[in-house]
């Protein structure tokens, strides 16, 4: 005799699971699974009955279905914009995990916004799914300033970094570690650095600026020199290029991972080793640091939990009402990653 498929099924054919399965196989009652989809208020031994059903019928939920049973949409459009680059990219990851989650589905639009009209049609293409609210993602100022002046017809949260240079919020991730880089440089001699900033229109690299200039001051010691990149390779290395061997100074901290890579490759062609002659330190942790030659000591930041962040910011405002679990708290962490960029300070 055939075993019988999931949820009830002996046609062969997978079929997702029903309220009455989940019932079923919960041993509670179908008012109890609705009240559950709604995300209401229950006991915490119905919830778990429910999650463990769930979990063995391999429940995906049907988006059009539970919209008809909560009376929202569940669909969330996101517009982005600078995908290429490690950060941008890494936070839309992690406001689609979260938004899938949570029950939700994320209708990700990347921007060129260069092209003033493009952000209209994204909106009026997303619109037509009916959305529960729109995720605006500017890394820029300009995008910002778009974003601010456009009219949302749902709620909206314009996710950006903002000029806090003074802040200690451990979500402020593009400043969080800075100090324990400068720091770790001390404490092997350095007292000369060169800071490679990212582009002057980018609050996230006028706040690494200022962490760099703050740990650099609280330690009475005074930058060699601030340069400004784009954070791509190529600026880190035109910008150490550009300096005579003799100017190097003993450490560069780069703002981003790919800069401190051109920097490095920039040393090489001036006949600096690195770390023996010069020190070099990046920012975010990119999965290819650990592989750079030397590998590069930076700090790691977790990009995902700032797009958790976000989405969970949206959620309090298309639902107020709706319970938020610990799980959809998210943490911001940093972490300081020696490798072998970095050394004793040789010659000052």
């Amino acid at each position: 005799m055939a075993e019988a498929s999931p949820a009830g099924n002996r046609s062969g054919a997978r079929k997702n699971a029903t309220i009455y399965d989940i019932a079923h196989a919960a041993d509670v009652s179908h008012q109890s699974v609705s009240r559950y989809m709604r995300g209401l208020d229950m006991r915490a031994t119905t919830k778990v009955k429910i999650e463990k059903a769930l979990e063995l019928l391999d429940y995906k939920p049907n988006l059009t279905a539970r919209a008809l049973i909560t009376g929202r949409s569940l669909r969330i459009g996101a517009l982005t914009h600078e995908t290429h680059q490690v950060g941008p990219n890494m936070v839309i990851q992690g406001a689609t995990a979260a938004a899938r989650e949570a029950g939700y589905l994320l209708d990700v639009v990347t921007l060129d916004m260069g092209d003033a009209a493009e952000i209209g049609q994204a909106l009026a293409s997303l619109m037509q799914y009916d959305l529960a609210g729109i995720l605006a993602f500017a890394s820029t100022d300009g995008t910002r300033d778009v974003f601010e002046r456009t009219r949302f017809d749902v709620p909206v949260v314009i996710a950006s970094e903002t000029d806090e240079p003074d802040s200690v919020d451990a979500s402020r991730t593009a400043t969080h570690g800075i100090d324990d880089l400068v720091s770790h440089l001390a404490d092997l001699g350095h007292r000369t650095f060169l800071h490679i900033a990212g582009p002057e229109d980018w609050a996230a690299a006028r706040n690494r600026r200022h962490a760099f200039e703050s740990a650099m001051s609280s330690r009475g010691f005074t930058a060699a020199g601030i340069v400004h990149g784009d954070w791509s390779a190529k600026s880190g290395y035109d910008a150490i290029s550009a300096m005579p061997a003799a100017d190097v100074p003993t450490a560069i901290v780069a703002a981003n991972d790919q800069m401190a890579l051109g920097a490095m490759h920039a040393l090489h062609e001036h006949g600096l080793a690195v770390p023996r002659d010069v020190s070099v330190t990046g920012l975010d942790d990119t999965p290819e640091a650990a592989y750079f030659t030397p590998s590069l000591t930076t700090i790691r930041l977790d990009f995902r939990a700032q797009g958790r962040e976000a989405l969970a910011e949206l959620l309090r405002q298309v639902d107020p009402a709706r319970p938020e679990s610990e799980s959809e708290i998210p943490r911001i962490d940093s972490a300081l990653l020696i490798r072998e960029s970095t050394g004793p300070a040789a010659r000052q």
